[in-house]
Formats: structure tokens, C-alpha cells, sequence
């Protein structure tokens, strides 16, 4: 019988160089621990774990909201695993959560809810939590977790792209900071009450943005509101987002972003990862800066970050 439920997939990336590091029987044990922890979390926050799969756990609860708790909590104690482990054993989460409709037969699940969340788990950074939309709705307030739209995703068995949020579990960072987790709140969230602009420019042709189109995606993808036409660039390689008065640029690329600040000979490495954006400059996409490397330029106006 079906039923509209929350899905929870949880998975652990960096297990290949743990077996090589340190055997398969010892590695295996490791990984079992790590996956029977991360069941014994959804199962004090009344989910029902249905499989263990590998490095990962599929995990169903009756309502989004217990769902993103739970999901909060397995980063949230995670996080303090890896600063305590060594170097070996500090393998990183991905967590998938979506809403919809889930058919269970004979103790497995399947469905559009174990489907979308199966593959926001693969587009999750490390440390992250990706949502769909229904369980950013239903999921109401969540202590300590807040939600940023993404925007529009393709997600593979999916005939229309999907809105998508992130669920940030991590204390608001300081605007400060040169890098932090990116996106943008959520509709029901304050709007940042300072407008900015962002221009970028590729080979000569200048695009200027207000902060009210973001999210903005950068990729080969015509469907991008910035659309470069290189093999080196992915379909969808990188978004900017606005947030507490300041653009963001946030990799989700397949080989990496690097940024490069004008006045400064420091290169920021973007890895699934974000950088502040601030000034003028400019971003290599695919690849290092170089020799062909493809090149965007930015310019910001209207931000409120300040370097110090």
C-alpha cells in the first residue's frame, strides 16, 4: 500500500581510500559502525529504517518534520565525529530528504519520494542536506535548522525540474567570512532589504543581475541564465545566490570552480563548496586558471560585504 511519507537518504563518500588504507575487513567494520550510528539517530527520531545500503541508510518517517530533525541532528553529530577522528576515518555525509509517495512491499520501499531522495543525496555537498519542496513546506519550523531555495534542479527520473531546497543546520556563519555555505532563504524567510547587482562577462558579452533574480546558474545548460557554451563546463557548474546583503558563488560542478579576487594573487578552490563575492574579479570554471582555461568576469555593486 502506498502512503505520502518522508524519505531520509543518508551516505558516506570517501570510503574507497578508507579500505585501501586500512584493509577491507577492518574498513568494512568501520562502516558498519558508522551506518548502524546513523540508523540508531533516525530510530530515536520515530523513522523506520528500511535498508542499509553500503556506505548509506534509507530511512522513512511518518512527517517531514521529524524527518529534517533527524537529518540535522545526523550532520550535527557527525561534524563532531570528524573533528575528533583522524584523517583516515573522516569520511563525509550527503543527506537526500524528500516528501511524496512512497510503496512499501515486502520490508523495501520505493516510490517518487525514495527516488528524488536518493538523487539529492548524490547532489548534496559534504555536510549537506538537500530537500524537495514539499518537505520544506511541511516540515514547518525546525529548531536550529533554517531553509534556502536552491532554485530549479533536473532530477534524473523526473520528467519537470524540481525546485530545491537546502536545509542549513549549521549556526549562521558571519558575513564576514570570505567562504561560507551559500543560498537563499527560503519565500517565507525576511528578504534582504539592501538590493545589489552582479555583473558577469563571458568573451566580450556582458550580463548584468539585480539581487532579486538569484539564484542564478552558471553552466553549458541553455536553460542557465548565464550559458556557456564549453565542453569543459558542466550543465548546471555553479549558482549565485543573495543572502544577508551578499552574492554568493556556490560549485556544483562535476571538476570545480576557482575564484580570483582583482588586486589579489590568492585563488580561492571551489569544490562543492562557496566563496563570498565581492568586488570585481574573476572566476575560472572546469579547470585552473590558465591557458584556455574557460574565464568568467564579475563585477558587484550595491553588497554589503566589506572586507576588513
Amino acid at each position: 500500500m502506498s502512503s505520502i511519507s518522508t524519505v531520509v537518504f543518508a551516505d558516506l563518500s570517501g570510503s574507497t581510500s578508507l579500505y585501501e588504507s586500512m584493509g577491507n575487513e577492518r574498513a568494512a567494520k568501520t562502516v558498519m559502525r558508522l551506518t548502524q550510528w546513523m540508523s540508531e539517530v533516525l530510530q530515536a527520531h520515530q523513522g523506520r529504517v528500511v535498508k542499509m545500503l553500503g556506505d548509506g541508510v534509507l530511512g522513512i518517517f511518518a512527517n517531514a518534520h521529524q524527518a529534517v530533525v533527524a537529518a540535522g541532528e545526523l550532520q550535527r553529530s557527525h561534524q563532531i565525529h570528524l573533528q575528533r577522528w583522524p584523517d583516515v576515518l573522516r569520511l563525509e555525509m550527503h543527506v537526500g530528504v524528500a516528501s511524496g509517495e512512497v510503496l512499501e512491499v515486502d520490508g523495501d520501499a520505493y516510490g517518487d519520494a525514495v527516488n528524488v531522495a536518493s538523487r539529492l543525496c548524490e547532489r548534496a555537498g559534504p555536510g549537506e542536506i538537500w530537500t524537495n519542496d514539499l518537505t520544506a513546506v511541511d516540515a514547518g519550523v525546525v529548531p536550529h535548522v533554517h531553509f534556502r531555495k536552491l532554485g530549479v534542479f533536473e532530477i534524473r527520473g523526473k520528467t519537470e525540474a524540481q525546485l530545491i531546497f537546502q536545509a542549513e543546520w549549521r549556526d549562521q556563519e558571519s558575513p564576514e567570512q570570505l567562504t561560507m555555505q551559500a543560498g537563499l532563504l527560503s519565500n517565507v524567510a525576511p528578504l534582504d532589504s539592501l538590493p545589489g547587482a552582479i555583473e558577469l562577462a563571458w568573451k566580450g558579452e556582458k550580463l548584468l543581475f539585480s539581487s532579486e533574480d538569484a539564484p542564478l546558474h552558471i553552466g553549458r545548460s541553455s536553460a542557465a541564465q548565464v550559458s556557456i557554451s564549453d565542453p569543459r563546463v558542466s550543465r548546471m557548474h555553479a549558482r549565485v545566490d543573495w543572502s544577508n546583503g551578499a552574492f554568493a558563488l556556490t560549485d556544483v560542478s562535476s571538476f570545480g570552480t576557482w575564484v580570483q579576487f582583482a588586486g589579489s594573487d590568492t585563488v580561492v578552490p571551489l569544490r562543492r563548496s562557496a566563496c563570498m563575492l565581492h568586488g570585481e574579479g574573476r572566476m575560472a570554471l572546469g579547470m585552473p586558471f590558465g591557458v584556455g582555461a574557460p574565464t568568467l568576469d564579475f563585477r558587484i555593486t550595491g553588497s554589503s560585504m566589506r572586507l576588513g
